[in-house]
């Protein structure tokens, strides 16, 4: 059996991609500057790189699978211009309390639950332990504590809105202004192998 790596489980939405409320279409996906960079980066030092997002617009209607798909059949070619992939991409489309069957119910994948986390890495061979989280909310943050993983808030998206709710409630082992300082962070951190 191989050794399990550390990966960069990623938050999407203002960490990876510009914040859009409810992002619906293709054409509204905008990369963050630095953020293509920062997973091409992970990519060459060996890290499964996941992403990880609460799609709750699927459940209140906002938006279909299918539509998501096309925004990250969008997500994957900006990144391939600037040379990056990710290895997944994980999203629950449930909502405990809005949204219609059979999306509106309690589940275990939407975070601050660890399911996209635990799902992924079990596909991936990923050490939980080892690996980081990287988002923008105190969701992100708790998701990957609960899941055993170290974090970075970015203060990109709604981080600077949510870092002092987050500083109060949750140990958080590192802020950073974006997603590439974060993994500049990280990649002094931690060896994937």
């Amino acid at each position: 059996m191989k050794p399990l790596r550390a990966g960069l489980f990623l938050d999407r939405d203002g960490t990876i991609n510009t914040e859009v409320d409810f992002l619906r279409t293709a054409d509204e996906v905008r990369l963050i500057p630095g953020a293509a960079r920062a997973i091409r980066e992970a990519n060459h030092a060996g890290f499964p790189v996941v992403v990880m997002t609460n799609q709750s617009g699927i459940a209140r209607g906002y938006l279909t699978e299918d539509d998501l798909a096309r925004v990250h059949v969008r997500l994957r070619e900006l990144l391939a211009v600037e040379g990056a992939h990710v290895d997944a991409i994980e999203y629950c489309p449930h909502h405990p309390t809005a949204g219609r069957p059979p999306y509106h119910v309690e589940c275990d994948c939407r975070k601050p639950g660890t399911g996209m986390l635990r799902r992924a890495a079990e596909r991936l061979g990923i050490d939980l332990v080892a690996s980081y989280v990287v988002g923008d909310r105190c969701v992100d943050m708790e998701a990957g504590r609960r899941a055993g993983c170290r974090t970075v808030l970015v203060l990109t998206g709604y981080g600077e809105t949510e870092r002092e709710e987050c500083l109060q409630r949750l140990t958080i082992d590192h802020i950073a202004p974006d997603l590439y300082a974060a993994w500049s962070f990280i990649r002094h951190h931690v060896h994937p192998h």
